[in-house]
């Protein structure tokens, strides 16, 4: 079972993909393990690193720096100007090659009030800070952390439009991938699916190169954000961290605590965990998440999933498994709804409240032979432009994931994290059975550079981790959990959505945020923000 940690909100681009519990696991989160050690951080008194602490940036137009239709009529707001970051591709070599960094931003609306920039991380791995900056904008609107702060949204090393770009499939490749079900558990279905993830490895370290590859974890977005921070002149770093966006903020913490001014880190990834838990942890919140979707849906009038909510998991999955022999049609004739990407649409919603409504319409649309409200959905969490054409999150992610975690090599352990996975979601279970698959990392072509256990940071001052108590794909226990690490304050915020602060959608933990990152003010003890009504129900 597989989760991709994404945080953007729900109203602009919500996603993340669970793989059905059946299925076996791609790559995992973020997290580091015992026995990997990282190197130590990379100091700014390097030699070799002046030229790149001394660059100065050339803020222009973001027309070049756009992807689709979409950035490019959001990129056109004057507000928003755009450069390019040099990082060294390989730290331990800042002679050797440099890497581009994206960044995209919009200055302080009261310059005479500036306070310096605030750097923000969408999450993913893999996420378009870039992308996302316009629509965290919105939602932020011109408000005092706007008046006060240059706001800079970035993609990380080999995201987005930043290079180079961890780019391993064609369109067509891709489009095969989503149509792949990788259903059968059987020993010959095993090989399979292991056979394509070597051949996905294989295909990432030709067309990437393995010299990219060994350089795109977490670490080192760690260290371009500290040569980031110094460059648009800010002595510290200033950040918002969503989802996996936490990963990157706790590990700046680590390796620079003295340098951090303010951390938010809003809906946790836990390194703490324990190579089972790790990969199990969201399957517990996924399944809350539909649980709690299938007591909303049974008190509307027409629930395709019936009134009794306990036996919802059962029957979304009756629903649903017909797709695998008989996709349905859509409204675009050349496309139809299979299994694999209803999946995805049902995960993708989960996301937040405010998708409810599209599930609900997407899960009746099914009933009656139309797929297409949910192929809508799978094509947001794909990242797939109106043209057809994709992004390169779902590439990122395995390779960034896979610098940052333990390698799975045994195959009781495995099954063990099928075993969990099925009795923990049964929502996702197609009637299968279990499966002792590795995962693509294990046949990832360079090793992993993290560091493993729990966040060590002696000299950080109190930062702010903010955790939802619905949070499907970060679960509430993961915030408490890294507050502890971080000796953080708790902003425990009463909501089913993944992620929260600075989104409008809770006025308590935006106003809390906010005095934080302006002031350095937090509360005085851990807060808890009630919730509100929910938007889109």
């Amino acid at each position: 079972m597989t989760f991709l940690r994404r945080a953007v909100p729900a109203v602009v681009m919500a996603g993340a993909l669970m793989v059905p519990a059946a299925l076996p696991a791609a790559a995992q989160p973020a997290s580091a393990r015992p026995g990997v050690t990282a190197p130590a951080a990379v100091s700014p008194s390097v030699p070799a690193l002046n030229p790149y602490f001394e660059q100065q940036l050339a803020w222009g137009p973001c027309a070049e720096f756009a992807r689709t239709a979409t950035d490019r009529e959001a990129y056109a707001n004057p507000r928003y100007d755009c450069a390019y970051l040099d990082v060294p591709l390989d730290y331990g070599d800042p002679d050797l090659a440099t890497a581009r960094i994206a960044m995209l931003r919009q200055k302080a609306l009261d310059p005479a009030a500036r306070i310096g920039s605030l750097f923000v991380d969408p999450g993913g791995p893999g996420g378009s800070g870039v992308s996302f900056l316009p629509a965290l904008a919105g939602l932020i609107g011109d408000g005092e952390v706007a008046q006060k702060f240059d706001l800079i949204g970035f993609d990380p090393r080999g995201v987005g439009v930043s290079e180079p770009a961890i780019d391993c499939s064609t369109t067509e490749e891709v489009d095969a991938e989503r149509a792949d079900l990788d259903l059968d558990t059987s020993p010959e279905g095993v090989a399979q699916t292991e056979q394509e993830f070597q051949e996905f490895a294989d295909r990432c370290a030709e067309r990437v190169g393995i010299d990219v590859l060994a350089n795109v974890g977490t670490r080192d977005v760690a260290r371009d954000l500290h040569l980031a921070h110094e460059v648009v002149g800010d002595d510290l770093l200033t950040y918002v961290g969503y989802s996996y966006g936490t990963s990157i903020g706790a590990e700046f913490a680590r390796q620079f605590p003295e340098e951090v001014r303010a951390l938010v880190l809003d809906g946790a990834v836990d390194p703490s965990l324990g190579p089972v838990e790790s990969r199990t942890t969201q399957a517990r919140g996924f399944q809350r998440a539909f649980d709690n979707f299938a007591a909303y849906c049974a008190a509307q009038p027409e629930c395709p999933l019936g009134t009794d909510a306990a036996a919802a998991s059962a029957r979304v999955q009756e629903l649903l498994t017909p797709l695998i022999d008989a996709p349905v049609p859509t409204s675009d004739a050349t496309r139809t709804l299979g299994y694999a990407d209803a999946i995805t649409g049902l995960i993708q919603a989960l996301y937040a409240e405010s998708l409810w409504p599209p599930l609900l319409d997407g899960l009746a649309k099914v009933a009656r032979g139309d797929g297409t409200t949910l192929l809508i959905l799978a094509d947001i969490y794909y990242d797939r432009a109106p043209d057809g054409s994709y992004g390169n999150l779902l590439e990122a992610f395995p390779a960034i994931s896979c610098m940052d975690g333990d390698r799975l090599t045994d195959r009781a352990v495995a099954r063990e994290i099928n075993d969990t996975n099925l009795a923990l979601a049964p929502f996702l279970d197609a009637g299968f059975g279990s499966s002792d698959v590795l995962e693509l990392c294990s046949f990832w072509p360079v090793p992993p550079t993290s560091e493993a256990g729990p966040v060590d940071a002696p000299g950080l001052p109190t930062v702010l981790v903010a955790s939802s108590t619905g949070d499907p794909a970060t679960p509430y226990e993961d915030g408490v959990s890294l507050a502890g690490q971080l000796a953080a304050r708790l902003l425990t915020v009463e909501n089913d959505s993944h992620t929260v602060v600075l989104q409008g959608a809770n006025a308590c933990a935006d106003a809390a945020t906010t005095r934080y990152l302006v002031d350095l003010a937090l509360p005085a003890a851990d807060l808890t923000c009630a919730r509100e009504a929910a938007q889109g129900r």
